[in-house]
């Protein structure tokens, strides 16, 4: 299962590493790429919870647009 979620208030590498290390941390990732530049994450693995997601980045200090 795959999953895009567009983010805000992403700025600086930095926090596209902790949106990266925010999502490795959720049960059944198996795989995390985000895109600075396209303010975009995009998750891999079996049975993602949205709402886990979308906690785990707000956690970590920014918005989530939309989960496709």
């Amino acid at each position: 299962m795959e999953k895009n979620i567009k983010i805000d208030n992403m700025t600086c590498e930095h926090c596209s590493a902790k949106v990266e290390s925010a999502l490795k941390s959720l049960e059944g990732v198996e795989d995390v790429k985000v895109s600075l530049f396209r303010k975009k994450a995009t998750v891999n693995g079996d049975h993602l919870d949205e709402n886990l997601l979308k906690e785990a980045i707000v956690n970590a200090g920014f918005d989530v647009i939309s989960i496709d």
